[in-house]
């Protein structure tokens, strides 16, 4: 048994304590990556029932280290939903890949704060270095220039706050009341973080507007035209358009070659959300995917989805950083040094004056994997899920709802003799007895108003051996009734 007390007068624990533990810690992370696949992927609990088996306030008198990962180990670790599970299907499934926590551990241990590049020389230019590798490695031309924040939510915001400093850069002095409304165009089936992001910037809920899409759930071009149209005549001005290679529901594709000259004509700045599909532009086979993406000012692309770096990590790429530099640059006499405007301060591209070393683990997981390595593991989920699609086609009684251009599958359990009501309890309550039984985890979505699982692979150490047990808990689920 270790003390809590020390000799270290800090009342940190001394090195080697720190190095026993160390240790353990390790062997404990290499053991949960190696056998995770053999724990419930979400644990079977009430809302709960974790702050109840533990103390309602902190410990009066220090506490040993073994009495600490016990309880991470017995309370902690059960009350966990496993993203790093190979059977987690929800959302968009990810990993925390080996050389990536290993990159987040040696982070914490400098505790660096790249606020302005003397604060962290090495964690600001890292940061430029990585970014300027996934950009080639995408494909993306030399214009553009990365930073890195905690999600793609983040990046979005700041992306368009790029956008008003453009298109409206006396809202830095003035704000935006009693102007004429400003406006922020996006398919119906964008993200969220789009319309919290118009309400954070003050253009209300109201600043943004929903374009119809085809029956692919893709922005349709003619109706993006007739809307800024309308506005326009309307007094309302244009700020931004967000097009998006990937949707959060079914991952449509919306047509970016075909948006980017319509923004262009009116003089508006054209993000591109590509926070989940943004990797599969390494694949050459699927660049018909991102024509056009060239064209947009801003691209965010997240490497914690599906590059098999640890949340968090997005990457938001702007080909006007002079107007992101505008929209957050602002400089406390504290942190004027000599090397402000020569060297890169990372402060001045969004709100966070602190900013961790995100770049050290996907240093780690690009050196690690290699490009290669990613584009391989990449057509393997792609396969994986072509493999499932095949499945759900073959058996009666279930349909694909929507296109699969990625890896994750849209589809339901749809028995003749359920109506559509029926059907979307059938298939909400099949979800929720896979997802309690913890064989695999899922979400769902709604396509044109109809219930849908989402069956997303985008994790390293899935099978198809795991595929089959998870495609099995679902068809004895639907038998269930």
């Amino acid at each position: 048994m270790s003390s809590p007390e020390t000799d270290d007068p800090t009342g940190d624990i001394h090195p080697e304590e720190f190095r026993r533990f160390g240790h353990e810690v390790v062997d404990w992370i290499a053991d949960y990556l190696a056998g995770v696949d053999r724990l419930p992927v979400m644990p079977d609990l009430e809302p709960g029932a974790l702050r109840t088996a533990l103390p309602d306030r902190a410990p009066e008198s220090p506490e040993s280290l073994e009495a600490v990962l016990a309880d991470f180990r017995e309370q902690v670790v059960p009350a966990t939903t496993h993203w790093n599970h190979p059977s987690f299907h929800a959302y968009f499934a990810n990993t925390a890949s080996g050389p990536g926590i290993l990159g987040e551990m040696l982070a914490a241990a400098l505790n660096a704060n790249a606020m302005v590049w003397r604060t962290s020389p090495s964690a600001t230019e890292l940061e430029e270095v990585v970014t300027d590798w996934v950009a080639r490695m995408l494909g993306l031309p030399d214009d553009f220039r990365g930073v890195i924040n905690d999600t793609a939510s983040s990046s979005s915001l700041y992306a368009l706050a790029a956008a008003r400093e453009m298109r409206l850069p006396e809202s830095w002095a003035s704000g935006l009341a009693g102007a004429p409304p400003g406006r922020i165009y996006t398919s119906e089936e964008a993200h969220s973080s789009i319309r919290k992001a118009a309400t954070t910037l003050g253009f209300g809920r109201d600043g943004v507007r929903a374009i119809a899409t085809d029956d692919d759930f893709r922005m349709r071009p003619d109706a993006l035209r007739d809307a800024l149209e309308d506005d326009r005549a309307a007094g309302v001005r244009p700020v931004a358009v967000v097009a998006t290679i990937g949707t959060t529901s079914t991952t449509a594709v919306d047509p970016v070659a075909d948006i980017a000259p319509i923004a262009e004509e009116a003089g508006v700045w054209l993000h591109v959300d590509a926070a989940y599909a943004g990797p599969m532009a390494a694949l050459p086979e699927f660049a018909a995917h991102f024509r056009g993406w060239e064209r947009a000012h801003s691209i965010v692309v997240n490497p914690h989805k599906w590059l098999f770096t640890p949340m968090d990590c997005s990457l938001l790429y702007c080909r006007r950083p002079d107007q992101l530099r505008a929209a957050f640059s602002l400089t406390p006499e504290y942190l004027r040094t000599p090397e402000l405007a020569s060297g890169t301060n990372l402060m001045d591209y969004g709100v966070s004056l602190g900013r961790r070393f995100r770049a050290l683990k996907l240093w780690f997981v690009l050196r690690r994997f290699g490009v290669d390595g990613m584009v391989s593991r990449l057509r393997e989920h792609v396969r994986l899920t072509r493999v499932v699609q095949g499945w759900v086609e073959a058996t009666p009684g279930w349909e694909v709802l929507a296109p699969c251009p990625f890896a994750t599958l849209i589809f339901r359990h749809a028995p003749a003799d359920l109506d559509e009501a029926a059907l979307d309890r059938h298939n909400r309550a099949l979800m929720e007895r896979v997802n309690r039984s913890g064989v695999a985890f899922f979400s769902h979505t709604e396509v044109r108003g109809r219930i849908g699982l989402r069956f997303s692979i985008g994790n390293l150490r899935t099978t198809e051996a795991h595929l089959r047990r998870t495609w099995g808990a679902l068809e004895s689920a639907a038998a269930e009734g």
